[in-house]
């Protein structure tokens, strides 16, 4: 989760897109990871998650991450959480939620009335990371990305 958030904070210093990371590990060791890199390669589908699960994929060799989880900054929109449920990924745990988003401008709202959440009866187990200080941590890239003065949103 921490190099998660860490790619997070690099990613929007960077200008690639906003502040959302994601890593891809397979028994317990990271075997992909990326920021987001909308803006940078004026994709709209290269969020973080995207590029870490397609990552993960080519290492391993397989279209199946059913062996993996799955860690991001904050919880996925739901194209990123229909591509983790195509990966077969049984778990993501995330940080900043879907209303620490919209403080930024991120209004995933439209989306989640057409693909609702999957709930922990699902096929992907959704859990926020117990660990406060690093949530704290996810909040405070939220907050940095706030007041940069020249952050675009998508």
């Amino acid at each position: 989760m921490r190099k998660a958030i860490e790619l997070s904070r690099e990613g929007v210093r960077k200008g690639a897109g906003g502040p959302f990371g994601a890593v891809v590990t397979r028994n317990g060791r990271p075997i992909a990871s990326a920021y987001n890199r909308v803006l940078r390669d004026c994709d709209p589908t290269a969020h973080a998650e995207i590029a870490a699960i397609r990552q993960a994929c080519a290492a391993i060799g397989s279209f199946s991450l059913s062996e993996c989880t799955l860690y991001t900054s904050c919880l996925p929109c739901p194209m990123c959480l229909s591509a983790a449920l195509w990966a077969r990924i049984p778990l993501c745990w995330y940080a900043n939620t879907s209303q620490d988003a919209q403080r930024l401008g991120f209004d995933d709202a439209f989306f989640y009335k057409i693909i609702p959440i999957p709930t922990d009866e699902g096929p992907i187990r959704l859990l926020q990371a117990p660990d406060q200080a690093l949530l704290a941590a996810a909040r405070e890239v939220f907050d940095e990305t706030l007041a940069m003065p020249n952050f675009r949103l998508y």
